[in-house]
């Protein structure tokens, strides 16, 4: 079985995609951790704040098989793809971490190269995961936090009830 670590984002019907998708997920994948939820302001164009999280599971499905069930999960809550890379969307759930992977290929780039330049991805990381370790730096998910010097974007944290919920 595989660790995998999964960044959660919505910004579209936010309190039911993140429902939707949580629940799809627990389904799919029995016990998920969840980080606390952020409220962040939309990156890479104007539209309505996001929420985000990550969220982690264990699996033993191969990381392209992987994602190809996160597309599915967010297809069911109503994502509807080929719009524009960065805009609105209902649901996004993107593979983050698969154990210590180091892969790029096909498309598939593990770890993310997100986890260090995005405060919604990194920030709930670091909350849910403090102490695992970046596959290619070495250094705590804390550590790279801790440092952290882009663009924190408003994040606020959403009540933990939220994503209890789902």
């Amino acid at each position: 079985m595989a660790r995998v670590f999964v960044s959660v984002g919505t910004n579209q019907a936010r309190e039911a995609s993140l429902r939707c998708g949580l629940s799809r997920l627990a389904r799919r994948y029995g016990v998920i951790d969840l980080s606390p939820v952020y409220r962040t302001t939309a990156v890479g164009f104007e539209g309505d704040d996001f929420f985000n999280l990550v969220v982690a599971f264990d699996t033993d499905q191969a990381p392209a098989a992987l994602v190809a069930e996160l597309h599915r999960i967010e297809s069911d809550c109503g994502r509807v793809r080929g719009g524009p890379r960065f805009g609105p969307r209902t649901l996004d759930l993107d593979l983050l971490l698969y154990d210590d992977l180091v892969l790029d290929r096909d498309g598939l780039q593990l770890p993310r190269d997100e986890i260090l330049r995005h405060a919604f991805v990194l920030r709930p990381l670091a909350d849910l995961a403090p102490e695992r370790r970046h596959p290619v730096t070495g250094r705590t998910f804390a550590e790279h936090w801790a440092g952290f010097g882009g663009e924190a974007g408003g994040m606020v944290e959403v009540h933990p009830a939220l994503a209890e919920d789902a």
